[in-house]
């Protein structure tokens, strides 16, 4: 039985370096495609794909019949394998056909098939096409099938074939290109007519916040809190549920949430300061920020039960050119909001 790379000797200095900072690499990596919490670095996947397939030139001491022979062929097959993990020559083809050269050499010109019965985020089936095999993903997760019909299964279909979409025709852009460019442009013309039409449908309910000098910023969340009816009826305010009001943490940009209390009722109020970080929720109840009564748990529950637990906003989250800035709520977030439930809405309870 012939002992492959990965059996005698890797890399692993330049193969963990590589895959440690693919951490840090967004544009054209997998990882912006679809969120997966246990995605592998493709670097360590290509390295322990390749490695595997190579025979080490031990298994062939006719033509490495010394252990420095052995050593400096295993040095050629290091430098390969290093050029090969890294990010920007993911796509070279040089750098690729020099790789499949040595499976070929190693295969006898037939290399097997891989599957992958637990793909995932689809590092390993992804790797083993960049590198000339034929791969097989499998997984029960319907995201991690998603995933890898976006990546491995679809992208090949389409391969060399010009794009479809109108403005391309009319362009006269329509030629053969190399991988799925022709593919990515009409995902991207289509992803952008997506989000006009949405725009045009639903946009109103998205309203842009602006901030102190007018400019307007896209929203990127709205933060909410449960309320419910304080049961003490010299108080009766909707007070909102929440273990805390802090925003921001970090040091130099603490933000958090102030309750604003004017005759019993609660407004909000975003303030770049830093909080006890107590909200009105613990483990033993409630408290009201009105009154201060204690509030157990058993009549939150019971007010839920019967449909009396309400909602109000408490703050909108907005992108900013160095981070996320946050906004106190405004009329026209508020009013926004205030859309009727669908009617095929189901309650529990």
């Amino acid at each position: 039985m012939k002992k492959k790379l990965i059996e005698v000797a890797l890399p692993l200095e330049k193969i963990n370096a590589e895959s440690a900072r693919e951490k840090s690499i967004r544009h054209g990596h997998p990882s912006t495609l679809h969120l997966w919490w246990a995605r592998r670095p493709l670097a360590a996947a290509r390295a322990v794909i390749w490695a595997s397939l190579v025979d080490d030139p031990s298994s062939h001491p006719d033509q490495f019949p010394t252990e420095e022979d052995q050593n400096r062929e295993r040095q050629r097959l290091f430098k390969i394998l290093e050029d090969l993990v890294v990010w920007e020559n993911s796509n070279d083809p040089t750098v690729l056909q020099a790789a499949k050269d040595e499976i070929m050499k190693s295969t006898d010109g037939n290399p097997p098939e891989l599957l992958d019965p637990f793909a995932g985020g689809g590092a390993i089936p992804l790797e083993a096409q960049r590198l000339g095999l034929k791969a097989h993903a499998h997984d029960l997760n319907p995201v991690a099938v998603m995933i890898n019909k976006a990546m491995i299964e679809i992208p090949p279909r389409f391969a060399g074939m010009p794009p479809v979409n109108p403005d391309a025709r009319q362009m006269g852009s329509i030629r053969t290109g190399s991988g799925a460019k022709g593919l990515a442009e009409d995902v991207r013309y289509y992803g952008e007519w997506m989000k006009q039409e949405a725009f045009k449908r639903i946009g109103h309910l998205y309203p842009k916040v602006k901030d102190k000098d007018g400019k307007e910023h896209t929203v990127i969340a709205w933060i909410w809190a449960r309320t419910v009816k304080c049961p003490n009826p010299a108080c009766g305010c909707e007070m909102p549920l929440a273990k805390s009001f802090d925003l921001s943490k970090k040091k130099g940009k603490e933000t958090s949430i102030k309750l604003v209390i004017d005759n019993n009722s609660i407004k909000y109020e975003v303030i770049q300061e830093k909080t006890d970080g107590k909200g009105t929720v613990e483990r033993s109840g409630a408290t009201c920020p009105c009154c201060g009564s204690s509030i157990d748990f058993n009549y939150i529950r019971s007010e839920g039960m019967n449909h009396r637990i309400h909602q109000s906003l408490m703050a909108i989250v907005g992108e900013g050119s160095n981070g996320r800035i946050y906004f106190s709520p405004d009329d026209e977030q508020i009013e926004a909001s205030r859309v009727s439930n669908p009617e095929n809405i189901l309650f529990s309870g």
